[in-house]
């Protein structure tokens, strides 16, 4: 992999439509000119960047070219250019690995197996090579393309951080609420073995379909991390091989030094004799569940999308979608403010009415900005 400071990007690569976008970036499909090879840009404003910020780009390109696995996706090209950077990745066309579990006709504890060795693959290239992921969690693990059997791929190194061998230290709190580790909840030192827990949580779900901690409440969700405090229920769990058991206690084990490690779970029977060990059963209940957990993900990225909108955005710029007819006047006859758009989007949200609609307030009540954006922050708790 080339890193290209002199060099035009768009002498390089054509842009073509976007793909993604964040805060202060934007992914686009790019082809390189003198190949025709397809790539996904990266484009960060670096003029809306804090200092600390620039050092978070500069640590994440630095990470992500030591990285070479066919189970992360690359890191192919790095161009820096007034007020702008562009990271040049792999162009992963597959989506993401649990949203294409639901959509198979066929799915196993087997097929689990599979799914998490590739995780626990690049995990081990990263510790390898003294990298700490950090954010290990179902939107971040991708398919290569549509095809059968592509690779999992794992995505997303912002959070990441660089260790020393075996380095434990207080790196900050970082990472997604239900894939904490107790460590970093308790603001202990910490290395990497908060990626092995994730991927418990991660492995726990696979199985299942539904994550081992859960709590509408915050603090109470933390309480559960800290103290463990997961189970098998029946009877979706009566069906699962005492293996695939034993290797989540060993991931999901509180004291991280007695936590299994990458190059351990690899070893572990679940994993390198699947064929004679996990069952091949099909996991309708699995594939069910997962579903309604992949439908409850999406809901709160585009509840946090519209909290954002809501707080920061000019009016100016704030999406423009169609209301239902019960929203388009207040119950005194008069229209509601136009302007308020983030209303609109929410709105729009499909998943809503399963999820929402036991909890939602009086229509005219939303209507209101701050009664509106009061609801977003209880119910994003709740998902």
């Amino acid at each position: 992999m080339a890193l290209t400071i002199c060099t035009r990007f768009t002498d390089e690569y054509q842009l073509f439509e976007e793909l993604g976008k964040g805060a202060f970036s934007v992914v686009r499909r790019c082809v390189k000119i003198s190949s025709g090879q397809e790539y996904a840009a990266k484009i960060i404003n670096t003029k809306k960047l804090s200092a600390r910020d620039h050092q978070k780009l500069e640590r994440e390109a630095r990470i992500c070219r030591l990285l070479k696995h066919p189970n992360i996706v690359r890191l192919h090209d790095s161009i820096s250019e007034e007020g702008f950077h562009y990271l040049v990745f792999d162009l992963v066309t597959g989506g993401e690995l649990f949203e294409d579990i639901v959509a198979r006709e066929y799915y196993s504890e087997a097929d689990a197996s599979h799914c998490i060795q590739q995780i626990l693959e690049s995990v081990h290239h990263c510790h390898v090579n003294g990298i700490v992921h950090r954010d290990l969690k179902p939107e971040n693990l991708l398919l290569a393309s549509k095809l059968k059997g592509a690779a999992v791929k794992l995505a997303d190194f912002g959070l990441a951080i660089e260790v020393q061998g075996d380095q434990q230290a207080w790196f900050g709190f970082a990472g997604t609420p239900g894939y904490l580790s107790p460590e970093v909840l308790r603001k202990d030192p910490y290395g990497k073995a908060v990626d092995m827990w994730a991927c418990g949580v991660i492995l726990y779900i696979l199985l299942v379909g539904y994550p081992p901690f859960w709590d509408e409440d915050q603090h109470r969700l933390y309480q559960q991390i800290k103290a463990g405090a997961y189970d098998f229920p029946s009877p979706e769990w009566d069906t699962v091989t005492p293996e695939a058991k034993d290797l989540i206690n060993k991931m999901l084990t509180i004291n991280p030094s007695k936590r299994i490690t990458a190059t351990e779970a690899l070893k572990h029977p679940w994993i390198c004799q699947r064929s004679t060990v996990a069952s091949m059963m099909h996991r309708q209940e699995t594939v069910e569940c997962l579903k309604k957990f992949n439908a409850r993900r999406k809901l709160k990225v585009r509840l946090l999308a519209v909290l954002h909108v809501s707080i920061y955005a000019p009016q100016s710029i704030q999406p423009r979608l169609t209301l239902p007819p019960v929203f388009e006047s207040s119950p005194h006859g008069k229209s509601h403010d136009d302007n308020f758009c983030p209303l609109r989007l929410f709105l729009s949200c499909s998943y809503l009415p399963s999820l929402l609609a036991p909890h939602t307030p009086p229509c005219s009540s939303l209507l209101c900005p701050p009664h509106f954006i009061n609801f977003l922050l209880l119910y994003i708790n709740r998902i």
